[in-house]
């Protein structure tokens, strides 16, 4: 599977949304997140790592840009919140690359913002929201 989509969810939803997504898409581990503020990606993010077994309190590094979770293997969950960053250099100053081809989950926040360093694969996760109800389109990226 390379797409998928779940239209009209709400908050109550997201155990079965998140539950999709990592059954859907087994094998991806970079997970760039598009979508307004406010239209929950951060939500969605803490649900995923819920599932996958982490126990630290899951939060938007918007200061920090990088949080780094344990999931339940004790393997290392990075998330990343481009919101705050005003060039690219610096995601090179925290050494994204690193993070980036690490093999362990990473999901990014405000991904338009670092789009040029993206990896040549990923799966992109694109979040609207109309009338309170939510709509999610998952796509694998192969460049």
């Amino acid at each position: 599977m390379t797409e998928h989509s779940v239209s009209n969810y709400t908050a109550d939803d997201l155990p079965a949304v998140a539950e999709q997504l990592l059954s859907l898409f087994p094998q991806e581990r970079f997970f760039a997140f598009f979508g307004s503020m406010g239209v929950g990606k951060t939500t969605l993010i803490k649900e995923l790592c819920r599932q996958l077994g982490v126990e630290q309190n899951v939060s938007s590094p918007t200061f920090a840009i990088v949080n780094e979770y344990s999931d339940s293997e004790g393997e290392p969950i990075y998330h990343f919140d481009f919101y705050r960053l005003k060039k690219i250099e610096e995601a090179y100053d925290i050494g994204y690359e690193e993070y980036f081809y690490s093999g362990y989950y990473c999901f990014t926040e405000w991904t338009e913002k670092i789009e040029s360093i993206l990896p040549d694969h990923y799966l992109r996760i694109d979040i609207t929201e109309a009338a309170g109800l939510r709509t999610l389109t998952a796509k694998v990226i192969n460049e």
